[in-house]
């Protein structure tokens, strides 16, 4: 997700608390494959998170969203561009058994929205928005929209929401003491939880690393150019010179670290691209 703000703790904190938060009862689990980009970190998440729960409420959150932009007249108000994010979509969702099988059996779904934000996101389980902003603004080609609804893409598949679910849950002694003795207030927990990560806290640069190279792979064999990310990033800064830099440069990677790592990634998976698209 692009619009965030600052952590206040880090995941290496967050495996710490899992360590002595035994009523917590985190452990290391393995969400995807590590693809040819070599994405191999071991994530720690907390029992108190089952991943169907969270993609059951995610889904619940994501049919509100979209009533509500119906209901407002902002809800895929654009044909072409919707045909547009949807057809680059589903060639996406084609790769997703790449990092991991059961990923191809989601409910994915994508929709446009009609706001001025340059934004776009992906919600547990495959629940994807991109709005209008982003496309007007940034102007991708189809190449680089690929590369940003792939990064999106990246973020389920790798569950970070769920893994800064389990961080926020863990960390807050009072509420695991209080639900793991009673049972009570869990699922209206979890619900808020996963609001606040999904639309106000931050994805650590650690989440963001992981979502550009996977973003970049799924991209690949997919049939787009990958080396887009890299432009599509360029992009993405040179809002700034205007005085209309968007929030989430300020999470996100440096422009320069960002680049360095996105052309890695790239040149990793050319082969991948090439033999997709019969391009050398």
């Amino acid at each position: 997700m692009f619009k965030k703000t600052r952590l206040s703790r880090s995941l290496a904190r967050f495996g710490v608390a899992c360590a002595v938060t035994v009523i917590a009862g985190c452990s290391t689990v393995e969400t995807t494959g590590s693809g040819s980009v070599g994405v191999e970190r071991k994530q720690y998440m907390s029992g108190m998170v089952p991943a169907a729960a969270l993609e059951q409420e995610a889904s619940q959150q994501y049919a509100t969203l979209m009533a509500q932009a119906k209901a407002q007249g902002a809800l895929d108000t654009d044909p072409a561009q919707t045909q547009r994010v949807n057809a680059i979509t589903r060639k996406l969702i084609q790769q997703v058994a790449a990092f991991r099988p059961d990923a191809s059996s989601w409910k994915w779904e994508a929709h446009v929205l009609r706001s001025d934000d340059v934004n776009a996101w992906c919600m547990p389980g495959g629940k994807i928005a991109v709005y209008t902003g982003l496309i007007n603004q940034i102007k991708p080609t189809d190449d680089e929209l690929a590369a940003v609804i792939g990064h999106e893409m990246a973020h389920a598949l790798r569950e970070h929401s769920r893994e800064q679910v389990s961080q926020k849950m863990a960390t807050n002694i009072g509420l695991t003491v209080l639900s793991a003795v009673t049972g009570a207030g869990a699922t209206a927990d979890l619900g808020s939880a996963l609001s606040e990560v999904m639309f106000t806290l931050p994805n650590s640069r650690t989440h963001e690393a992981e979502a550009d190279r996977i973003g970049v792979e799924l991209a690949a064999r997919a049939g787009y150019d990958p080396r887009a990310a890299v432009t599509l990033w360029q992009k993405m800064g040179s809002l700034s010179s205007g005085g209309g830099q968007p929030e989430f440069l300020s999470t996100h990677p440096s422009p320069t670290s960002r680049s360095t790592d996105l052309t890695a990634a790239a040149n990793k998976v050319m082969p991948l691209y090439q033999q997709a698209s019969g391009k050398k």
